[in-house]
């Protein structure tokens, strides 16, 4: 169970599939050190998150990007679980969606999320670990914030075990952060590079197929934020 029911372009090419790079060499042992995961503030999370924001942390033309992304990745009728989720999930309504189930920090805009149909206050950089069963979700979400996890491939690792193979799992980024929560090594990259990065979490997590990256900016002609992705699936069991 979730919880409380409720009564630049990222790859260089125009959409395509990136297959070159630091984030493409064989599996072996992890690149990753520790301290690429240290942030600015290490306070706890749950004190950095515990005065609600009611508000989104991305303009309309990125939130369209994002809604328009899902509406092609994510299925119909299905049960979602929206990562790392908060006061708005951003789902277009055409999915019709039977369960989007969302955790997140902090329970005044989990409740306050009208799209959610169950929740769940949970810190996965402290656990890790989620409460749920083998196979549970049709698809899965983080939206622009992959850059505050601390123990991501742990996380994708997860991510798999709770999602039915061939399932798409999802993570949007833009430009926007809170810098002292960010960890050391996403500050440290371009855009491009964050889209290898995750590249390298999924590759590292183990178990995922092919691994896509896209920049799904919306041309506007003006200063808006810009919308990247990167998704890949669990391999059938």
């Amino acid at each position: 169970m979730c919880g409380r029911r409720r009564a630049s372009r990222a790859d260089g090419d125009d959409r395509g599939r990136v297959r070159r790079g630091w984030y493409d060499q064989a599996v072996t042992e992890s690149p990753f050190k520790p301290s690429f995961f240290e942030r600015q503030d290490e306070t706890p999370d749950a004190m950095f998150y515990i005065e609600p924001r009611l508000l989104v942390h991305i303009d309309d033309y990125a939130i369209e990007a994002a809604r328009q992304l899902y509406a092609e990745l994510l299925p119909e009728r299905g049960a979602l679980l929206d990562l790392m989720s908060s006061y708005k999930s951003h789902m277009p309504p055409e999915l019709a969606w039977t369960r989007l189930c969302g955790l997140g920090m902090n329970e005044e805009e989990l409740r306050a999320n009208d799209q959610l149909t169950e929740y769940l206050v949970h810190d996965i950089n402290r656990k890790p670990a989620m409460p749920f069963g083998d196979g549970e979700f049709d698809g899965a979400v983080v939206t622009v914030s992959v850059q505050y996890l601390t123990q991501p491939v742990e996380v994708f690792r997860e991510v798999r075990r709770v999602l039915k193979p061939g399932a798409p799992f999802v993570l949007t980024y833009s430009n926007r952060m809170f810098p002292t929560k960010a960890v050391r090594i996403w500050r440290a990259l371009d855009d491009r590079e964050r889209a290898g990065l995750i590249a390298t979490y999924f590759k590292h997590a183990g178990g995922f197929g092919e691994v896509t990256m896209q920049d799904r900016s919306i041309e506007s002609g003006g200063d808006h934020d810009p919308l990247y992705a990167v998704w890949a699936h669990p391999n059938p069991a």
